[in-house]
């Protein structure tokens, strides 16, 4: 079990170009030890994401109080044809919420998959 099972939410911090990290509570599904987010195309994280792949991560409260430890990771948007399983994911688990949003804003969305890059303990 990982500190994200159970969890609805994870707080993503993304870098500016001065380095500067900005935190934004996201909607998140696991799979595969990976974690993916959905967002649109043209919000600053995704746009930060396009910049510079470095984020951190970690579960939180709907505000983005974390809720546990922050894992070092890299994020990278994920090609259309790569995203129907976490797109399917996300929308079972987010349900009406998921197609208020989709309905709500209808604008592109991208599905951008988080890797964690530090070492395992003894690894």
């Amino acid at each position: 079990m990982t500190q994200f099972e159970g969890q609805r939410y994870i707080a993503l911090e993304t870098f500016k170009r001065n380095g500067d990290g900005v935190k934004t509570p996201v909607w998140f599904v696991e799979e595969g030890g990976d974690l993916y987010i959905w967002t649109t195309a043209t919000t600053g994280k995704a746009r930060r994401i396009r910049n510079n792949p470095r984020v951190r991560f970690a579960p939180s409260s709907v505000r983005g109080k974390p809720k546990g430890d922050w894992v070092e990771g890299e994020a990278q948007a994920l090609n259309p044809s790569d995203s129907t399983r976490p797109t399917e994911l996300i929308r079972r688990k987010y349900g009406l919420q998921f197609w208020f949003v989709n309905h709500l804003h209808g604008r592109d969305r991208v599905i951008i998959k988080l890797e964690t890059t530090e070492l395992s303990p003894g690894g």
